[in-house]
């Protein structure tokens, strides 16, 4: 690549990933509105990686603007320093979320999860009671449970909902335990269980405590956070490619900056 060429190349790049970053930023922002304070654990570090790639740019673009070497070299060791953390955490990612799926149960839309099923991270995390303790705290206070019997006002269409991993989970027992459906927010618990599950017994019609003390409310949060970290892993792997491609034509911009320190001198 030419000398001229690759400086051009580099701070229109950089102005396109200035674009970038602020997309990036915008993904941040759309997260934090979309999700509440339980489910939002990846919002901040989308949000400062927009910052950083920001900051990676102006950075690149004034070096490629004045021909500077030094700005050159710190943008690349940036820039390399950001693509393995893209990439560690990428890998990462997809090796935590790669274990775990729901299980249809005959007669109803949706699944129903398994906590053994997930990697041995989510189990950690989700199995340590002070952060079930906040995680707990936030989806009671998110009324998603209580919300049930206002979307579904008949036993009816109760039973042909799609509910999400953490309403399967958390706001009823599972299957198993065979209690009579009433209606979205109350079983018969005068039955006694059909099986053994120790979440047939920790469930309870009160709003305060539903099942989120189960394995089962554990497991539809694993499976919300599984979700959650894939999408974002997918993003991070298209971004990865696209600041690979950066990285070289910045190599290409710096030897070119020292070609022409040189032909000075």
């Amino acid at each position: 690549m030419g000398m001229g060429t690759s400086n051009f190349v580099i701070r229109w790049i950089n102005f396109l990933t200035m674009l970038l970053a602020i997309a990036v930023v915008i993904f941040g922002v759309w997260m934090s509105t979309h999700h509440d304070e339980c489910r939002k654990s990846l919002t901040l570090p989308v949000l400062g990686l927009g910052a950083f790639i920001f900051v990676i740019s102006i950075i690149g673009f004034w070096g490629a603007l004045k021909k500077n070497t030094i700005l050159l070299w710190i943008y690349l060791i940036l820039l390399c320093i950001i693509l393995v953390a893209i990439l560690v955490f990428t890998v990462l990612a997809f090796i935590i979320t790669n274990n775990g799926s729901g299980h249809n149960v005959s007669g109803l839309r949706y699944k129903e999860y398994q906590l053994k099923e997930y990697s041995s991270w989510f189990l950690k995390q989700l199995n340590n009671s002070d952060n079930w303790k906040r995680l707990k705290s936030c989806l009671v206070k998110s009324e998603d449970c209580n919300n049930l019997a206002k979307q579904f006002k008949t036993l009816k269409q109760y039973k042909m909902a799609k509910l999400t991993p953490i309403e399967a989970g958390c706001c009823r027992p599972p299957s198993e335990c065979g209690y009579p459906v009433v209606n979205a927010s109350y079983y018969d618990l005068s039955f006694h269980p059909v099986s053994s599950n120790k979440d047939c017994k920790l469930y309870k019609n009160t709003r305060a405590v539903k099942c989120y003390n189960c394995d089962s409310c554990k497991a539809g949060v694993a499976q919300y956070m599984k979700t959650e970290w894939r999408v974002v892993a997918i993003f991070n792997l298209a971004l990865f490619i696209v600041l690979s491609i950066i990285y070289f034509v910045g190599c290409c911009a710096r030897r070119n900056a020292g070609q022409t320190r040189v032909f000075k001198a």
